[in-house]
């Protein structure tokens, strides 16, 4: 997300795994950034356990059709999204929000986080400039990752931004010229050689690191979901698409030739272009700012229409990974924070009952209490917000149900139907 911006968001992503060309297990992400015109928690007071899952079945997420499987039993996902978890752990004063959030995550059964895997030149930078890393903050991320499998919970790591939050795009073009390039664009990040191979050297140096809490390479990690080219990539200098899909195609290939564990996806946005003409209509240009029902019916929509194409057209599965309300967002009250929240879970949840392409969403973002100097907006305290955590904890429950219950062989017609039937499809449950 680009947090800079303060207009009424409904950032949804969806990520497919594409395999024909790339290899098994890669998965492309399109982070659907919706805008106009753009008390402490312990494991036991959540209806989760980390115990319940053994280490054996800390396995490789993997993709069969549609949908994510661990250990050949499906794997939906109920998640959020927590960006600053390496900087705040590169200080030992602050490193304890870190553990926070994951202990109340995983209590509310929230299996996945999308978390930043770069700091380029800024503060408490990761890559101070190319190829030069600060060996305190990488130790951080180490940390992060550590900490992440000890409550369970699997990481998606996006590797750079499109935005100049975290140093990103801009920062990478800032380096170029201090080498002497000729650059005047920041989307030369896309086309430039020397930028493309400062990329891919952050690339090798994260996915080749070897944790220092856990003497795990990335590569080999099961805690690491999935990785993330990008955060919402854009290159408007090339309304054509080509320049951006030819940085999309190489970069993936790198990634997947490095490690070929891991699933892959891209982060960009969800919009439908002129190639798809009879789907512009789901593109939110007209969406007024003002927050309004409207808005919960585009979500639908929206969704249902990625869902749809991943399933008719695809054949992976789909997971939305930026949704949330600010509460500086016109008319914006926690009620309708809830309201949209239900809307992408029962959409999500509509598609999971018939084995479809609705794989899970992502939380746009959680935060523990006391950082308040780090909100955008967006940040749901679960201490501070019983509604909100009633919606987690029922929507993480029905989820469980699918992936516990349902071996991949034994599929939907398996004998626990009734029981599912019983217990998924009522929503006041």
């Amino acid at each position: 997300m680009d947090t800079c911006k303060r207009c009424f968001l409904l950032s949804l992503a969806f990520l497919m795994v594409f395999f024909e060309k790339l290899g098994t297990n890669v998965v492309f992400g399109f982070n659907g950034n919706y805008k106009h015109h753009s008390p402490h928690f312990s494991t036991s007071q959540g209806i989760y356990d980390m115990e319940d899952v053994e280490d054996d079945g800390w396995q490789m997420v993997e993709t069969k059709g549609n949908q994510f499987i661990v250990n050949s039993q499906p794997f939906y996902v109920n998640g959020f999204n927590t960006y600053w978890l390496m900087v705040m752990a590169a200080d030992q004063s602050t490193r304890g929000k870190v553990s926070e959030v994951f202990q109340q995550a995983s209590s509310v059964g929230l299996t996945v986080c999308r978390t930043w895997a770069f700091n380029d030149g800024q503060w408490r930078a990761l890559q101070k400039s190319p190829s030069v890393y600060d060996e305190e903050v990488f130790k951080a991320l180490d940390f992060v990752v550590s900490e992440a499998k000890k409550y369970k919970i699997r990481l998606m790591l996006s590797l750079v931004n499109n935005w100049d939050a975290y140093g990103g795009k801009p920062q990478y073009v800032k380096w170029g010229k201090a080498a002497g390039l000729n650059l005047t664009s920041d989307d030369e990040f896309f086309s430039h050689p020397t930028l493309r191979s400062y990329y891919k050297a952050h690339v090798k140096a994260v996915v080749n690191r070897v944790n220092t809490f856990t003497n795990i390479t990335y590569k080999d990690d099961p805690t690491i979901f999935a990785w993330e080219l990008m955060n919402e990539p854009r290159c408007t200098s090339d309304p054509s698409g080509d320049t951006l899909q030819s940085w999309i195609a190489e970069m993936a290939v790198y990634v997947k030739s490095l490690d070929a564990k891991h699933l892959v996806e891209i982060g960009v946005e969800g919009f439908y272009g002129p190639s798809a003409p009879a789907r512009a209509q789901f593109n939110p240009n007209s969406i007024s700012q003002t927050i309004s029902d409207a808005h919960l019916q585009f979500t639908t929509t929206w969704m249902e229409a990625h869902i749809e194409d991943a399933e008719k057209y695809l054949g992976m599965p789909v997971i939305f990974a930026e949704f949330g309300v600010s509460s500086k967002d016109p008319g914006y009250n926690s009620s309708f924070r809830d309201a949209l929240i239900s809307t992408v879970y029962k959409t999500v949840l509509n598609s999971t009952k018939k084995g479809g392409s609705g794989a899970g969403s992502l939380l746009w973002q959680l935060f523990p209490e006391g950082m308040d100097n780090m909100d955008d907006g967006y940040a749901i305290v679960l201490a501070k917000s019983p509604s909100t955590l009633n919606l987690i904890s029922l929507h993480s429950s029905k989820l469980a149900i699918f992936n516990s219950m349902c071996s991949w062989k034994c599929h939907w017609g398996c004998k626990k139907k009734n029981a599912l039937e019983t217990i998924i499809y009522h929503d006041d449950l």
